[in-house]
């Protein structure tokens, strides 16, 4: 199938690259040059693990180029929408302008029957607004518009691509739902289900998927301070209700409130979305502001595991992205801990094995280290924000040899409490005495 893909951030690329290693052919349109010029080079703009592969194995096949011409939509059985839907500042809305934007390009350069794909994240009614845009501007044109959610993990996309629960397709019109079947095909072989639903519904999924995964994991952060409080153990309790196959043990992992991308977002604009509709869900909406407050007071459990004595003191800070795997900060937990902690006059050290330089961006004001054991030489507490693969076998003899007091704050709980303090080491972690 020739699919070209509109937006090559991180949705368009992944889903582009993968196409291309499934044997379609595949062409990525961006408008920024600089980022295309990059592509072409196989520099990757983004980190995900193996996703630099992937795209150098699309380019040397021919099966995945990269452009900021839209001509060749003109031969493509599927034009997708990959392009960004970030809050709209002040209201919280999806701002849809670009998928708009994307539509109306799109249009004129139609010729044949193609299949228009949203893969952008969209509140529900957004295909209809595509469809009508498309019509409007090329009143000729032979297309159907698609809804087809993405439902990818940063840092476990590629994999999420290849072998996927389940595949998304919003359309009711046949030939749209054949030349779909075509292009997941090799995924339906290795028999991940297809489900066909209307447009709307397509859109609904998606939202009140990462809704319901947002709810989950900030049920399990206020269980997490009542297991402080009562002295019971919150990966026990999370372990005894996760084996409950009607819950299941995902997204049951204690910590800081969750950030990224999707979630924090997506949440807003469904809660937003409901509200135009005359309809209050006041469990999201509970989840947003429950959410809100833990990555602020998170601050707060730092300054209480130094006796609430912090001002001057050296706070090291291990992980800044959102999650381990990504380079990605937006709306990370870290950046509320340490706003937090220069508010109470602390002065901050961080490190991240990725994500520094995307730091550098949201947060100023802080030093900047090279590795787990330079961050904490002289500090007076050492918080863990991110659980890296890398913290989870520190030398803590080192540690402790280097801090000025021996304090760790794991808002992860990637150590056993009584491994660290056998190591000597005051010890605070999430949910846990």
């Amino acid at each position: 199938m020739r699919i070209v893909m509109i937006g090559a951030g991180y949705v368009g690329l992944v889903s582009g690259a993968c196409f291309a290693d499934f044997g379609h052919d595949v062409t990525c349109i961006d408008k920024d040059s600089d980022k295309i010029a990059a592509l072409n080079q196989c520099r990757i703009p983004i980190f995900e693990p193996d996703l630099d592969k992937l795209v150098e194995s699309g380019i040397n096949s021919g099966r995945l180029r990269f452009g900021v011409d839209l001509s060749e939509i003109g031969d493509a059985d599927a034009v997708f929408i990959a392009v960004g839907t970030p809050s709209r500042r002040g209201d919280g809305h999806a701002d849809l302008s670009y998928v708009h934007a994307a539509a109306g390009e799109i249009a004129p350069r139609l010729e044949g029957f193609t299949v228009i794909v949203t893969k952008s994240t969209v509140p529900v009614g957004t295909g209809d607004e595509v469809e009508r845009i498309i019509r409007e501007t090329n009143p000729a044109a032979d297309f159907e518009a698609v809804a087809n959610p993405e439902f990818l993990r940063e840092g476990a996309a590629i994999r999420d691509f290849q072998h996927p629960d389940r595949i998304v397709v919003g359309t009711e019109d046949e030939r749209a739902r054949k030349v779909m079947g075509q292009i997941y095909r090799p995924l339906y072989l290795n028999q991940a289900p297809i489900l066909y639903t209307s447009r709307r519904t397509a859109e609904l999924i998606k939202y009140a998927a990462n809704a319901f995964l947002a709810t989950k994991i900030t049920f399990i952060n206020e269980i997490a301070d009542l297991a402080e409080r009562v002295g019971a153990n919150v990966q026990e309790v999370a372990r005894g209700i996760g084996l409950d196959n009607r819950i299941g043990a995902k997204f049951l992992h204690a910590g800081p409130g969750y950030g990224g991308s999707c979630f924090p977002k997506d949440t807003r604009a469904l809660s937003k979305t409901a509200l135009d509709y005359g309809v209050q869900l006041r469990v999201v909406e509970a989840t947003l502001t429950v959410n809100d407050i833990r990555k602020r007071t998170m601050s707060r459990k730092v300054a209480g595991a130094l006796d609430n004595d912090i001002r001057g003191k050296t706070i090291a800070v291990l992980g800044l992205t959102f999650k381990p795997d990504t380079d990605d900060m937006r709306e990370a937990p870290s950046i509320a801990l340490i706003a937090g902690l220069l508010d109470f006059g602390a002065k901050v050290r961080a490190h991240d094995p990725v994500g520094m330089e995307q730091a550098k961006k949201e947060i100023s004001g802080i030093e900047y280290c090279d590795d787990p054991y330079s961050c904490a030489r002289g500090a007076h507490a050492l918080v863990i924000v991110t659980e890296w693969r890398q913290f989870r076998a520190l030398d803590l003899e080192r540690i402790k040899a280097d801090m000025t007091t021996p304090v760790i704050v794991d808002l992860r709980n990637i150590y056993r409490p009584e491994d660290v303090r056998s190591a000597g080491f005051k010890y605070e972690s999430i949910g846990r005495r």
